[in-house]
């Protein structure tokens, strides 16, 4: 498991991930507590796609990163670190100090395509997910669907 690069605050952004050949997580919103956005950008291509908890389209991502992307953009940077997203999203940057501002200024420099957002719904589900762990009451027991891996002394 590798440390976050920063500790950062889940309010926000309270899930945030490098998975499937993107960048994607949920953001929440800023004017209505009951409603979450799905944000995500591709690797390589910086398609990018944000939508609501419930498939209605994010209304300032017309034609360019909206709000939520930038954010996502932002605690990716500090959970993983600049260096990592960089090279996950195939970002190319001059060289420098790297950070969540200069990430998507780059990105958004190659105009990028607005994606459909067909993925939002797996990325919402694996929010739910992580949020079900949260639930669990303290124990010292193992969660048997996070026993991924045997025992380090079980004899293959």
């Amino acid at each position: 498991m590798i440390r976050p690069a920063r500790p950062r605050k889940l309010a926000k952004v309270p899930f945030v991930e490098l998975a499937e050949g993107r960048l994607q997580g949920v953001v929440s919103s800023g004017s209505d507590i009951e409603r979450v956005y799905v944000s995500s950008v591709a690797a390589g291509t910086y398609a990018f796609a944000c939508s609501t908890n419930n498939n209605r389209p994010c209304g300032g991502a017309r034609g360019t990163f909206c709000n939520h992307i930038r954010a996502l953009v932002t605690e990716a940077v500090l959970q993983y670190g600049p260096e990592r997203v960089a090279r996950y999203l195939k970002i190319e940057t001059a060289d420098g100090e790297r950070d969540a501002a200069s990430l998507a200024q780059s990105m958004t420099a190659t105009r990028p395509p607005q994606a459909d957002s067909s993925a939002a719904a797996a990325v919402f589900s694996r929010f739910l997910r992580h949020l079900a762990y949260l639930e669990l009451a303290p124990a010292t027991a193992p969660v048997p669907e996070m026993q991924w891996f045997p025992p380090t002394r079980a004899v293959a």
